[in-house]
């Protein structure tokens, strides 16, 4: 990474002591602890019930195609209303999901998928406002010098979130059962709900007032479109996963290849997650700014020359070691993608930017364990996994050569990162609503 020193006012303690901060960053925790031991309480159930293993592609399908369908319409919402309200909604619509999950899990094998399907879809459409919402509220709670830090807090907290929820779930699962474990990710998401009711309200984002929902959706996608940053950062991630993925074959290399079992199989998933977390956590202390351009590309290269190396290895040891260096790298562009979507992007932008950053992200995960599997079964397993780290390389180089803003791109710079037509426009058309709280 490239880092450089931090000036007193962005001291790690620094962001630390806001309170409302610390209660949104607490809000990310639970809330992802919960989300993520109901994906796998759900998915265990589900399974136990059908024994089908085509079920646990429905139950993504189900919860992704409301969320994705309706990111690009959450981002105008969240840039045209009250993005702590709309989060007041979401996590309560999340609470009663919760709750039913747990009254209905001892009936489950009696009642069938359905109901358990509808909750799942309806978790999806909360996810279609909540996603967008959720990181251009958080970019209201912290100022705009702090927001660097504040990322980096927040993308280490959310890794740390995630490792430990599937685990809290299957712990629960097994030792008190499945409505138990619904219980306990509602008391979760209760504590999530009261973290964002403490924070105060904020302002409202400013917008044209009767301008169509479809000229919104446009204008953001334009925005994001011209911005080499941030089209640029997006099309990495895409991309990247997309070809340089490898989470899908894991059960072939740990039972084929590699010979592990299941053991085994358990150290390759958590290996990426481990070198994630790790330089999640430096980064909160010592997060990338001067050159931030230069080290995402650096990082992608990294990540596709370590997933070159774990699909030419037989050995364990080196697999490992190669899985927790692609973590490492996906990790330090993470951070930055994160950073550069808050700093990059104005409060009146936010939300819409951040739905199509969620859109690109949906389509690399959902499509990229498709891919893996058509690409493993006319390449073969270990052949596809490292022709797809040298795919990753070309995007990079191709990234590289047409984005150049990106690769001078600077995070220490903390002013809005506006095009002038459209600066202009903020300061002659745009008004603030009558009933924006304020600033406090």
């Amino acid at each position: 990474m490239s880092l450089t020193p931090e000036p007193q006012t962005t001291a790690s303690q620094d962001v630390l002591r806001l309170p409302e901060f610390r209660a949104m960053l607490l809000a990310a925790v639970t809330s992802t602890l919960a989300s993520r031991a109901v994906a796998l309480t759900v998915a265990y159930q589900l399974y136990q019930i059908t024994k089908n293993p085509l079920t646990l592609g429905i139950l993504g399908l189900v919860e992704a195609v409301p969320a994705l369908s309706l990111a690009l319409f959450g981002g105008v919402v969240a840039d045209r209303n009250d993005r702590r309200r709309i989060l007041l909604m979401t996590i309560s619509v999340e609470v009663v999901c919760a709750l039913l999950f747990a009254l209905y899990a001892p009936h489950a094998t009696v009642g069938g998928i359905i109901p358990i399907l509808a909750l799942i879809f309806t978790l999806g459409i909360a996810r279609g406002f909540s996603d967008p919402a959720l990181p251009a509220f958080q970019a209201q709670v912290v100022p705009r010098e702090l927001l660097l830090r504040a990322s980096a807090w927040r993308s280490s907290a959310g890794q740390a979130a995630a490792i430990t929820g599937p685990a809290l779930g299957g712990v629960l699962y097994a030792s008190v059962g499945a409505g138990a474990a619904y219980g306990v990710a509602c008391a979760l998401l209760l504590v999530s709900l009261a973290c964002v009711a403490y924070v105060k309200p904020k302002p409202k984002p400013r917008f044209i007032p009767g301008e169509p929902i479809w000229q919104s959706i446009k204008e953001g996608l334009a925005f994001v479109v011209q911005r080499q940053v941030l089209v640029g950062s997006m099309a990495l991630d895409l991309f990247s996963v997309l070809f340089g993925g490898a989470v899908a074959l894991l059960p072939i290399f740990a039972s084929d290849i590699l010979k592990v079992g299941p053991v085994g199989l358990s150290v390759l998933v958590a290996a990426p997650s481990v070198g994630a977390l790790g330089v999640m956590l430096y980064a909160t202390r010592r997060p990338p700014g001067k050159g931030a351009g230069r080290t995402l590309l650096v990082a992608v290269t990294g990540f596709g020359v370590s997933i070159m190396v774990f699909g030419l290895s037989h050995n364990f040891y080196l697999s490992v070691a190669a899985l927790v260096a692609t973590g490492l790298f996906d990790g330090i562009s993470m951070v930055i993608r994160s950073a550069t979507l808050q700093l990059k992007a104005p409060d009146h932008m936010r939300g819409r930017v951040n739905s199509v950053s969620g859109m690109f992200i949906g389509a690399s995960n959902e499509l990229g364990a498709f891919e893996s599997g058509v690409a493993a079964s006319l390449l073969g397993t270990a052949r596809s996994v490292w022709l797809g780290g040298i795919v990753t390389l070309i995007v990079v180089g191709v990234t590289a050569y047409l984005a150049p803003e990106l690769r001078a791109m600077n995070l220490e710079d903390i002013e809005d990162d506006l095009p002038a037509h459209l600066a202009e426009t903020s300061s002659a058309v745009l008004k603030p609503s009558s009933d924006a709280a304020p600033r406090l």
